[in-house]
C-alpha cells in the first residue's frame, strides 16, 4: 500500500505545543503475520536462504580475527565447533523525530558600524523556519541571529579599559628564568654550581609577553573596551529512538547488543504524530514487543517538541556458534544480512608483528 504523508502546516505559531501534526500513515506488512514459524522465528516467505554451515561461520570468523599467519587465528582455524544454530530474532524501534530550540548570548569585539538595536522582539518558537526544515528523520542544525537583540555594551573582562594586568608576569615585569627555573644556578656534570648567564643569577627575567609594560591589551575586545551582545538561535531537528529485542523460544539468552546494529527486513512499519502499539492477531510476540518499545517511548526534552513518530518491527537472522580450542569454550554470533560478528572470550594470543610483512608478500 502506498500513502503520501500528508501535512498540515501552521504559519507562526505562538507555541511550539500548535506544532504541525503529520497525518498517520497506514502501516505496511510485507508478508502475511499468519504465516511465521514461531518455534524457529522465520516468516515463510522470507527472501533468500540465511542459515549458514559450519565451514561459512569458519570464514566469517577467521575473516574478522585477521592474522592468518601467526597464532591468534589459531582458535578460529583450529578450533571445534560444537555447537551451531540459525534463527531470527527480532527488533522493536521507536523514532522520534524532535526540533529543539534554544537562545545562545554571543559576544564578539565591537567595530564601528551601526547595529540593529531595540524593537520588538518574537520569542524563539514564534519564528517560522519551515522553509529551512529537513525531510523526516534527518539531522539538521540551524543557526541565525534574533532580530533587534545586538546591544553595544561594556566588555566585562577589562571594565570597558580596553587593557588588562599582564596574565605573564602578573604586573611584575619580570618572570621566572626558564633556563635555571628561577633558582639562578645551574648544576654541571661534575655537581658544581655556577651562575646562570640568561638571568645574571637573578632567577627571573624581563617578560617577553608585554614588554615589561605590565599590561597588555584585552584579549576579549581587542582593546576596544566595547562588545556586541546579541541572541543567537540554535535550532537541531534530530531523531531520539528506543530499541527492544526479542528472541524466539530457542536463543532467549541472545545478548541485546549484538542485534540493535544488524541489518534486516522490516515486517511493519508505521509513521504518525504519535505511535499506538501495534495487535497482530496471529503473534503474540509482536504484539507484546511493540507494546514494550511504544510504552518506553523516549523523553522528549522541555526545549523541543516532537514533529511525528515511525515505528519498525524488522527481523534479523542471527547465528550462534560455540567453539573449543584447548579445553577453552568461546561463542560467537552472526548478525544481519551484511554478516557482523560478535565474539565473546575469544582466547587471546600474541602476534610477533609479522602477519603484515607475509600479507603484503601474498603467501
Amino acid at each position: 500500500m502506498k500513502q503520501q504523508l500528508a501535512h498540515a502546516m501552521v504559519i507562526g505559531i505562538d507555541d511550539k505545543e500548535k506544532a504541525w501534526r503529520p497525518a498517520r500513515k497506514k502501516l505496511c506488512l510485507p508478508f502475511n503475520f499468519s504465516k511465521v514459524d514461531h518455534k524457529s522465528g522465520a516468516p515463510s516467505n522470507q527472501t533468500g536462504s540465511c542459515e549458514l554451515d559450519e565451514a561459512e561461520v569458519r570464514q566469517l570468523l577467521m575473516d574478522h580475527v585477521g592474522h592468518r599467519y601467526c597464532s591468534v587465528s589459531e582458535p578460529a582455524r583450529k578450533g571445534q565447533i560444537v555447537f551451531l544454530e540459525n534463527f531470527f530474532a527480532y527488533v522493536g524501534t521507536l523514532e522520534t523525530f524532535i526540533e529543539e530550540r534554544e537562545t545562545v548570548i554571543e559576544k564578539e569585539p565591537y567595530v564601528s558600524g551601526l547595529y540593529a538595536g531595540e524593537g520588538l522582539q518574537y520569542d524563539i518558537w514564534e519564528l517560522d523556519v519551515n522553509a529551512d526544515s529537513p525531510q523526516m528523520f534527518v539531522e539538521k542544525d540551524l543557526r541565525f541571529t534574533l532580530p533587534h537583540t545586538e546591544v553595544v555594551q561594556l566588555c566585562d573582562n577589562c571594565n570597558g579599559q580596553g587593557k588588562i594586568i599582564c596574565p605573564s608576569c602578573n604586573g611584575e615585569q619580570r618572570t621566572h628564568c626558564a633556563k635555571c627555573s628561577g633558582i639562578g644556578l645551574i648544576a654541571k656534570q661534575n655537581r658544581s654550581l655556577t651562575r646562570c648567564k640568561a638571568c645574571s643569577g637573578k632567577g627571573t627575567v624581563y617578560c617577553d609577553f608585554c614588554d615589561t609594560r605590565a599590561i597588555v591589551p584585552c584579549s576579549t575586545c581587542n582593546g576596544s573596551s566595547m562588545l556586541v551582545a546579541r541572541s543567537v538561535a540554535v535550532v537541531k531537528w534530530k531523531t531520539v529512538s528506543v530499541q527492544k529485542a526479542s528472541t524466539t523460544s530457542i536463543a532467549t539468552d541472545t545478548p541485546a547488543e549484538v542485534l540493535h546494529k544488524a541489518t534486516g527486513n522490516q515486517l511493519y512499519n508505521m509513521q504518525a504524530y504519535q505511535c499506538n502499539p501495534a495487535f497482530f492477531p496471529y503473534s503474540n510476540l509482536f504484539s507484546s514487543l511493540s507494546s514494550e518499545v511504544i510504552a518506553n517511548r523516549a523523553t522528549v526534552p522541555p526545549s523541543a517538541r516532537a514533529i511525528t513518530e515511525r515505528h519498525i518491527i524488522s527481523s534479523i537472522p542471527v547465528t550462534r556458534v560455540i567453539m573449543a580450542h584447548q579445553n577453552h569454550l568461546f561463542t560467537f554470533y552472526v548478525t544481519g544480512y551484511d554478516r557482523q560478528i560478535f565474539v565473546w572470550d575469544y582466547p587471546s594470543r600474541f602476534c610477533r608483528g609479522l602477519c603484515c610483512c607475509f600479507e603484503w608478500l601474498n603467501f
